[in-house]
């Protein structure tokens, strides 16, 4: 080597800082991979997705290969830097070499290419593969020696060279990967996304209809209210009981409303034969499995009923159905109703307004673990039954109540506020 022409030299030091930077970048590329894109481009049959693959499913092996490359041409690099500097600089060229060849690896064989490999994985790891694979196959016994040699000092430190990386994701993680999708996925189409995931944490106490605003048809009342409630009903379902929403007869469509009306009025033998029979569902139901339960049972309406089998309210498919999509224009009793924005900031709330959607409505972050409405919550907080004009502070909100009924706060105006703590 002492003999070889300068020019030589220098071309074949050039050379293998070209292939260490290969070597660089490719490791880092290979690891960089989304290993969920993978997938689907091998699903694609990418044909660099697929050596990818192979490669990636043994990644001790790929490592050794990467870094077995790596070392022997920078050692390579390192020897013939030497000599060059030798026959320049005499001695002193060691020193010379060590310095130079250190910054030369690290800017150009390094840092650039694996930041390159960084930003741009598949175009940098597909293209490697189809070296790195056959350069696997080729160096294998040296690949299965080291990996032995590595595998037992591992175990020795406590480490489980056969266990693999858990590429499962939670949904917490699955939700934040919807999240930061951008412009991969329309935001519409995200947040419908994240409402699904979202469903595992809801269950159908948080969407119901609480009794006292359930509308339907009471046996005992007279024909002529109960065909005003089927000619100004804003649903199509009504359910029907007698005495007592607790002692539910049946749920009447109103596709079936003439077969119930006839020349004289209200036919109620009719009526009582065109119910079918209630559904009912515990409480603390997840909606992910009420939606499951609906479609198994092919039913729209379900009663939500306590441990004494007392109904709570009600939940339809279309309530769960708007959790994942968003309110419809076509739903008559909108939250919108409940929620009144005011000039200076505050907002006139019904009291029978849901926590949840005053919470996305005016994002608010009040508790939904306890009652499910704004009226319950103040309840709960005063542990009594307060007169009108009330104050009061909750974490970071000011409430005034407005208006009583009976037991219930029918209207609160509220208003959040920093905290100063």
């Amino acid at each position: 080597m002492n003999e070889a022409p300068l020019g030589l030299l220098f071309a074949s030091l050039a050379f293998l800082i070209l292939i260490s930077a290969f070597f660089s970048s490719s490791e880092t590329g290979m690891m960089s991979l989304n290993r969920y894109r993978l997938k689907h481009l091998k699903n694609q049959q990418h044909k660099g997705a697929i050596r990818a693959g192979k490669l990636l499913e043994k990644p001790d092996r790929l490592i050794t290969v990467i870094l077995t490359g790596n070392n022997l041409v920078n050692i390579a690099a390192s020897a013939i830097a030497t000599v060059i500097a030798i026959r320049l600089y005499g001695d002193a060229g060691i020193i010379i070499a060590t310095i130079a060849l250190t910054l030369i690896v690290l800017i150009f064989a390094e840092i650039t290419p694996k930041t390159i490999a960084a930003l741009q994985p598949e175009k940098v790891a597909f293209p490697a593969s189809a070296i790195l694979l056959p350069l696997l196959r080729l160096l294998r016994p040296v690949v299965s020696a080291v990996n032995s040699i590595t595998n037992q000092l591992l175990k020795l430190l406590g480490f489980d060279p056969e266990t693999q990386g858990d590429e499962e994701v939670s949904t917490a993680e699955l939700r934040t990967i919807v999240t930061e999708a951008g412009s991969l996925i329309p935001p519409r189409h995200r947040g419908m996304l994240v409402n699904i995931l979202d469903l595992e944490e809801v269950s159908v106490d948080d969407i119901m209809v609480p009794r006292n605003e359930v509308h339907g048809i009471d046996l005992d009342d007279s024909d002529d209210e109960i065909m005003n409630c089927l000619q100004n009903s804003a649903h199509t379902l009504l359910p029907v009981w007698k005495k007592d929403l607790s002692n539910i007869l049946g749920v009447l469509h109103l596709r079936n409303l003439s077969r119930v009306i006839n020349h004289r009025g209200l036919d109620r033998t009719g009526l009582e034969g065109e119910m079918v029979r209630p559904y009912f569902i515990p409480e603390g139901t997840p909606l992910h499995t009420q939606l499951m339960e609906f479609q198994r049972k092919k039913v729209r309406l379900a009663f939500v009923v306590d441990e004494y089998g007392d109904v709570m309210g009600l939940v339809a498919l279309e309530d769960i159905l708007e959790e994942i999509v968003g309110e419809f224009t076509s739903n008559l009793e909108s939250s919108d109703h409940h929620i009144f924005r005011q000039r200076d900031g505050s907002v006139i709330i019904d009291g029978g307004a849901s926590i949840r959607d005053i919470n996305k409505q005016l994002d608010w972050d009040l508790s939904t673990d306890g009652p499910k409405t704004i009226s319950g919550l103040l309840l709960e907080y005063l542990e009594s039954f307060p007169d009108a004009n009330v104050s009061l502070s909750l974490e970071n909100y000011k409430f005034e109540i407005l208006e009583l009924q009976g037991n219930v706060i029918k209207s609160t105006k509220g208003q959040k506020f920093e905290s100063t703590g």
